[in-house]
């Protein structure tokens, strides 16, 4: 039995389709793998910096690979390559320690060694209190109603500033006892204070606890698209309406 022209010609296609597909396909898992992945933000816990809808880029060559910087996270290698410490103050997406099937995005509040505590609502790091202002309130106005809510503008130690919210007065990590954080671990915070399950919460009790370095996956960089709360992000016909336009392309700082 002869193939026909036609017949030989739809098999060069195909065969032509894989060619081109098995290489892009490739240099997007090396993107991902080694240079920027996408995240999307679903909760409120650092309200005030990332809001529910935005979407950003994260930079996974910042503090070198783990297993976690590869698609479904094998276990091939165990630490760290090219590994580069956080700064104070950067935000970062990690692998939720009790769950590591969970990212996480925080605020890098205490290094290895450091102690940390909280008292009515203010940082101490290293028995100093981290230099705390009041600014302009917080209008939240996902909801119905456009609620204010208090903002306060923190700088630590190294000068990165930053600013979170009070949603409630005398909240529940408000006040902490004094933690030290373990070598090749990280302190972490969100910056909507009372919305949290951070650093603050130790792992048995249901929080976040002390971070390993190895769970690190990634610092947050810019912001890509942004949406309302509760709007699909695909629903592109409510994009005129919905799409927060000035959160395109801003700095996660």
């Amino acid at each position: 039995m002869s193939v026909s022209a036609e017949g030989r010609r739809n098999e060069s296609g195909i065969a032509e389709g894989f060619r081109l597909l098995v290489p892009a396909l490739l240099i997007a898992l090396l993107i991902r793998s080694l240079l920027f992945e996408a995240f999307n933000i679903p909760s409120g816990s650092m309200k005030g910096t990332l809001l529910v809808g935005d979407y950003l880029f994260v930079s996974k060559y910042s503090y070198g690979y783990s297993h976690y910087s590869l698609p479904y996270s094998p276990r091939l290698f165990s630490g760290r390559i090219f590994g580069a410490m956080p700064k104070r103050g950067d935000v970062v997406v990690f692998r939720l320690p009790r769950d590591d099937s969970i990212d996480y995005i925080k605020r890098v509040i205490g290094l290895p060694g450091d102690r940390i505590k909280v008292v009515d609502g203010l940082i101490f790091i290293n028995g100093t209190a981290v230099k705390r202002e009041r600014v302009n309130d917080f209008i939240d106005d996902e909801g119905a109603l456009s609620t204010p809510v208090r903002r306060w503008r923190e700088t630590l130690p190294n000068g990165v500033t930053y600013q979170t919210l009070d949603l409630q007065h005398n909240g529940s990590v408000e006040n902490t006892p004094e933690y030290q954080v373990p070598p090749g671990h990280y302190f972490m915070m969100g910056d909507n204070r009372d919305n949290s399950a951070d650093s603050r919460v130790p792992e048995h009790s249901g929080g976040v606890g002390y971070v390993p370095f190895e769970n690190l996956v990634g610092k947050a960089r810019i912001i890509f698209f942004s949406i309302g709360d509760g709007v699909s992000a695909w629903h592109f016909w409510d994009w005129p309406w919905s799409v927060r336009w000035s959160r395109l392309f801003t700095i996660v700082r």
